[in-house]
Order: C-alpha cells, then structure tokens, then sequence
C-alpha cells in the first residue's frame, strides 16, 4: 500500500511539474515587452501618462479662461450701471433745439393739455339779412 501511494505520490508531483512548465512558458510569452501583451500594458501606460499630461493642461487653461470670464463679467456690469447712470442722466437735458428753461416747457406742456372750450353765440347774419 505503501508502494502505490508512493507512485501516486510521485505521479501527482510530475502532473504539476508539467503543469508549472507549461504555465511557465505562456506566461514568458505573455509578459514579453515587444510582442506580447507586455508591449500592450507598456504602450497603454505611455498612453495613460500622455492623456494625464494633456488633462492637467486642459484643467489649467479652463481655470484660466474662468478666471479671465470673472473679470470680463465684473466689467461689463460696472459698464451696464455706468451706462444706467448716463441714461437716467439723459432725462434731466433740455431738449435739443429748444432754448426754454426747463421750469417753463413743463408749464408749456400743462397749458397745452388743458382743454380750450369755446362758446360761440349764433351769428346774426341770419337777422340782418332781415333787416
């Protein structure tokens, strides 16, 4: 009995022996640089490194341009109230072409919207056509 779990014993050793030779050898071919799949991981970490790169530029030029859009944005809102400012400054001018101070073209404008009624009294041609 002993004799044959020896030879199972030895038997089930060799089984692995060749099973690790044979993993052994794909596994070389596997993980060489120039043709295997190790070129492909060594190409794609090139790859990875190259698009990390060009991620950090595109993070620094939008920070960039966010920053410059801030700016532009705070000055165009001083512009809009300045511009506010000038129009509602518009409102206190004279009009062109007019030499009336402004006191006397508000009264001008009363006096121009005030209704006029006119009573006329009925002719006398009639009457002296009579005569």
């Amino acid at each position: 009995m002993n004799m044959i779990s020896d030879i199972l014993l030895a038997a089930g050793a060799f089984g692995a022996a060749i099973y690790c030779y044979v993993l052994g050898a794909r596994l070389k071919k596997f993980t060489t640089l120039e043709t295997g799949m190790g070129g492909a991981i060594a190409v794609l970490s090139v790859q990875v490194d190259d698009m990390t790169k060009a991620l950090d530029k595109a993070r620094a030029a939008a920070t960039g341009s966010a920053s410059s859009l801030e700016g532009l944005t705070a000055r165009a809102e001083a512009v809009a109230a300045r511009i506010e400012l000038l129009l509602a400054s518009m409102h206190d001018l004279p009009e062109p072409g007019g030499n009336v101070a402004p006191v006397q073209a508000e009264a001008q404008e009363e006096a121009d919207r005030k209704l006029r009624f006119i009573r006329r009294r009925p002719g006398r041609s009639d009457l002296e056509a009579a005569e």
